[in-house]
């Protein structure tokens, strides 16, 4: 049997009992705290990242945590986004980018990208973020252009969510909260960017007085 799906055997044998009330909570609907949206990596685990339940996040992966700009378009990121903004009214969106991320990789080097040309369209959206690290990090090395394209890629992102009317009008109701991490898988450390100081912090020096 392979492993995940002797995972949910043990799921329902030996973790469903101890959470029955949770999960019975959970069947008359959801209230999730967040909107997180982050890379399909596999090495990404939101709620052992936040340490929380189910029913506390409402996750959207794709590859480089990327949200496309609002248009006319239907896709699956946007619908996601107009649920959790006006269905759910979710409270806080999270953008999470992290070290070492494939997909910014790929959009450094376009020539990994050859045989994936959908790869190649997708990264699109990231074209901003890369034409910041060309211009302020010549010279630099890979991981350092690496890591700034993580990052600006990230408040990239959180730009385009702006564009979004959902999003648009809870900002401006001032009942919506948007924050843009960084997570080091190596480390097991997060980092939040701080829009006054325009830098990511270590999580718990960022929301220490929040």
């Amino acid at each position: 049997m392979p492993k995940f799906t002797a995972g949910v055997v043990r799921f329902h044998n030996e973790i469903f009992p101890h959470k029955k009330a949770l999960f019975e909570k959970l069947s008359k609907g959801q209230s999730p705290e967040a909107l997180f949206i982050t890379c399909s990596d596999a090495r990404i685990d939101a709620n052992l990242i936040t340490q929380t339940e189910p029913g506390d996040l409402f996750i959207c992966r794709n590859a480089g945590n990327i949200i496309p700009p609002h248009t006319d378009h239907t896709g699956a990121m946007t619908a996601s986004v107009e649920f959790a903004m006006a269905a759910l009214k979710t409270p806080n969106i999270v953008v999470c980018g992290h070290i070492g991320c494939g997909a910014m990789e790929g959009a450094l080097d376009p020539s990994m990208l050859d045989k994936l040309p959908h790869m190649k369209k997708w990264l699109g959206f990231t074209a901003a973020a890369l034409g910041i690290v060309e211009e302020l990090a010549a010279g630099k090395s890979k991981t350092e252009r690496m890591k700034m394209l993580v990052e600006q890629n990230v408040i990239l992102q959180l730009q385009h969510l702006r564009t979004h009317p959902s999003v648009a009008t809870r900002l401006a109701k001032n009942d919506l909260k948007l924050h843009g991490w960084v997570y080091d898988v190596k480390a097991g450390a997060v980092s939040a960017y701080d829009e006054a100081q325009n830098k990511f912090l270590p999580v718990e020096e960022r929301y220490r007085d929040v």
